[in-house]
């Protein structure tokens, strides 16, 4: 990308990088560039259903605010003035938190969660809330209280969940950064879906305070997604620590060669071919920028983790959650409400038994560090399937479960390991992600890898063809 295009691209295509350049350089302002987005979800809204609640009025006070201090050349971070979205599973005050239920139809939340709290103070402008599916515990984005949310690259397919309307928004143009969470993959997956960068930080990397109550413990964190590497910087700077700048990322592209693992299959489990055919591609183009990629096979522990204590811990973790609302069940989508049951009817010994298996996963992982730096995975083992569909019903011709599409991603979850989604390709018009996990604290290590891909392989995909 280069400053020339930059200065002829529509203002709500600038990420958040690009935004603040724009500012500092005078060719538009905090009020002109959120009325560019707010046009902009007014055009797409309809088709991609991305936002739970939209906060006009607050955003227009921020960023007139935000103008000011950069008329007086006192902007507080790089984030100044930058419109951004908030996944709907994240309290922000003086907006609901409804967590894509009925159960949550009336929380309106008085304080922001605190990592939405330091992006405040960094000057941030919130424009609203993202769709979630039913307490984010789903592979796809429709809620009972929102409806069904598109993919900007095929509005007849998902964007994938739980971040859905994060990516939904991003990539058709609202807002120039999107916060989630991802407990399972959240970020990565849909990241993938919709040719977006995003990052899931190592566990305690984004402290978290005055937040929902957890459904993954240990696992759910909060993180950036955006169309620059450098925008996940900015992000995570300002999001890691207890004040702006706390935290401080690379800047340039990543110079010593890697040596990373890849794995192209979880256990046999089936993957697109198609996934596949982008995802070695990409693992080529990093062996041509110096690296050694070789392909290898996931510890058994990984499958075992997601065919018997990913659905234990989720389960019980929803049931905990509500465990002080017991007519819950009553004003929750049958999905939600037979995940709520199978967790009631758990065992303690069920959850130790899992439990015990991510202490296992944990042993089996750090084994990988002693001769790789990195690995490598597909983001997803399927494309985008039908926006209706909680799933798709078969991958590469194999009946699959829920999870079928979801097994690469949720043992960097379990133990607590940074993991960052990158677009890979397309394949039939659809973007393909790849995803790259790094030992704990390699945040920094995978956004600088991240910013050489971007480099030399470009940036993400080219916009949705509409409208």
């Amino acid at each position: 990308m280069s400053t020339a295009t930059l200065h002829d691209w529509p203002v709500w295509q600038l990420g958040a990088h690009d935004l603040h350049q724009a500012y500092q350089e005078g060719r538009t302002n905090p009020v002109r560039a959120l009325q560019a987005h707010l046009d902009r979800l007014e055009t797409v809204q309809p088709i991609v259903n991305a936002m739970a609640w939209v906060d006009e009025a607050g955003a227009r006070a921020a960023a007139k605010a935000s103008a000011e201090r950069w008329r007086r050349g006192q902007p507080l971070s790089a984030l100044d003035g930058v419109p951004i979205t908030v996944k709907d599973n994240i309290p922000v005050a003086g907006m609901p938190c409804r967590w894509g239920s009925r159960v949550y139809a009336d929380h309106w939340p008085l304080r922001d969660e605190s990592p939405v709290a330091r992006l405040r103070e960094a000057g941030a402008v919130v424009m609203g809330k993202t769709t979630v599916p039913e307490f984010t515990l789903l592979g796809h984005t429709d809620s009972p209280l929102t409806g069904l949310t598109r993919n900007p690259w095929n509005p007849s397919l998902t964007p994938g969940g739980s971040s859905g309307g994060a990516v939904a928004a991003l990539a058709a143009g609202v807002g120039a950064l999107a916060i989630g969470t991802d407990g399972g993959g959240s970020i990565r997956r849909p990241a993938g879906f919709t040719g977006l960068y995003g990052l899931k930080p190592g566990w305690g990397t984004v402290p978290r305070r005055d937040g929902l109550p957890d459904t993954l413990p240990e696992m759910e964190v909060v993180g950036p997604m955006g169309r620059r590497v450098l925008d996940l910087v900015h992000a995570l700077e300002t999001m890691a620590g207890e004040r702006p700048g706390a935290w401080r990322g690379p800047r340039h592209a990543l110079a010593a060669p890697q040596r990373i693992a890849y794995w192209r299959h979880i256990a046999g489990r089936p993957v697109d071919p198609r996934v596949l055919a982008v995802c070695d591609a990409a693992a080529q183009q990093l062996r041509e920028l110096g690296h050694t990629v070789v392909e290898a096979d996931a510890p058994p522990e990984v499958d075992a983790f997601n065919q018997s204590a990913w659905p234990v811990i989720s389960a019980t973790g929803l049931a905990h959650a509500l465990s002080d609302r017991p007519d819950a069940s009553a004003q929750m989508g049958p999905a939600m409400a037979a995940l709520l049951a199978r967790g009631q009817a758990l065992r303690a010994t069920d959850l130790a038994t899992a439990q015990a298996q991510v202490r296992q996963l944990k042993v089996a992982t750090q084994g990988l560090w002693a001769t790789h730096d990195l690995l490598l995975t597909p983001t997803s083992a399927a494309l985008p399937w039908p926006a209706a569909d909680t799933h798709p019903a078969e991958i590469d011709g194999q009946p699959v479960d829920g999870r079928g599409h979801a097994v690469f991603t949720a043992f960097a979850n379990a133990t607590g390991l940074p993991a960052l989604a990158l677009p890979a390709g397309r394949t039939h018009g659809l973007p393909v992600g790849m995803q790259l996990v790094g030992r704990p604290g390699a945040e920094a290590l995978l956004l600088a890898l991240g910013l050489q891909w971007e480099s030399t392989c470009g940036p993400c995909p080219a916009w949705p063809l509409w409208p």
